[in-house]
């Protein structure tokens, strides 16, 4: 069924850009239910307390309902993160919101958290209790809510029993003033309330915090302290940027949003090496942005992430990339003679002393 949606990407790309995911995601609802790939025990590696098959996960965005996470799981994928879900059902910004940048090999979007809320996707999760597969829980704020922090402790509160993992994404551009909460009297406030949570909802359950690529240094050293005073189980670097690079050729690349994919890759490795060198090993990351090959990966690994997700690459690249990525981690790790878990961060303080990427 994934080859069959490969051969149709094509197709795909002459409609709207949220038409086409729309019309993936009721394909792969209809996917029958399929074991992975056999996976290769080089790629297996522990992190936050969990047992990972590989370390390529599916960035949230992709599958905001909690519709398809084993069908996602089963072409291949070590984890699958849904969301961001908010408490609230929120249709999200005006359409059209979601841009192909074809020239680039990017997308800009500004859905602005379009949501169908927490209870049908809490049931949906409770439906596959029981089944192999971490799925993670991005969850985030309704856009007109008196009590932000609260809306947080309230996806804690919903999805502590079906929840491999929870990311609280304090980094959407699309929602006004979201990224105010990275600030570290503010972030420092939603951690400690959302580890209260977790202790009560879901204890032993990891927290990540999925930060922006946008940060300045001094505020990176901020949210890194806080993090690591805070004790949260990891971050995830980074969600999509409102800066524009100059090589962009597409008409669409002064649209408002959030850019990911390809153009995203040099500024996101840089910020993820940042955050390598100052978190000091105290917990993992995540790596994403811009990886679209099993070279991005490597890349991505050697900068510092324990894991790497990508959900954008997949526009053009097709489902395949997943087994394409693997395979190439597979052969990369074959020739080297390292573990997995002895790339990590290996590039990490090269980068941070080359130019910042403009």
């Amino acid at each position: 069924m994934s080859a069959l949606l490969d051969l149709a990407l094509p197709f795909a790309r002459l409609i709207d850009p949220e038409m086409a995911h729309g019309l993936a995601i009721r394909a792969l609802a209809c996917l029958p239910a399929a074991a992975p790939p056999p996976e290769d025990p080089s790629l297996a590696l522990r992190a936050f307390g969990l047992d990972f098959p590989n370390p390529v996960g599916l960035a949230a965005g992709f599958d905001k309902e909690a519709e398809v996470p084993d069908a996602m799981l089963g072409i291949g994928f070590g984890f699958v993160e849904v969301g961001t879900i908010t408490p609230r059902p929120q249709p999200g910004n005006p359409r059209p919101r979601n841009f192909r940048l074809a020239e680039d090999r990017g997308v800009i979007n500004r859905y602005g958290f379009n949501s169908g809320g927490q209870d049908p996707a809490r049931e949906r999760l409770k439906e596959r209790r029981g089944r192999t597969g971490i799925v993670g829980v991005n969850v985030g704020a309704n856009k007109d809510t008196a009590d932000r922090v609260a809306d947080y402790v309230s996806g804690i509160e919903a999805f502590g029993d079906v929840a491999s993992y929870f990311t609280a994404n304090v980094s959407s551009p699309n929602t006004p003033g979201l990224r105010d909460l990275q600030e570290e009297r503010a972030l420092d406030d939603l951690i400690a309330h959302l580890l209260d949570a977790r202790e009560r909802a879901a204890p032993g359950v990891p927290l990540l915090i999925k930060i922006a690529p946008d940060l300045a240094l001094a505020h990176l050293d901020a949210v890194v302290q806080v993090a690591r005073r805070r004790g949260v189980d990891g971050l995830i670097v980074s969600n999509t940027t409102i800066s524009r690079p100059g090589t962009l050729r597409s008409a669409h690349r002064k649209e408002t949003g959030g850019l990911s994919g390809r153009p995203l890759f040099p500024l996101s490795t840089r910020m993820l090496a940042e955050t390598y060198v100052r978190v000091e090993g105290a917990f993992p990351l995540i790596g994403a942005g811009g990886i679209d090959s099993p070279e991005a990966a490597i890349a991505k690994i050697e900068a510092g992430a324990t894991l790497i997700q990508l959900y954008s690459a997949l526009v053009y690249e097709g489902l395949g990339l997943v087994g394409r990525i693997t395979q190439g981690l597979s052969a990369y790790l074959a020739a080297d003679g390292r573990l997995l878990s002895e790339l990590v961060g290996t590039t990490a303080r090269e980068r941070v002393a080359e130019p910042f990427p403009d």
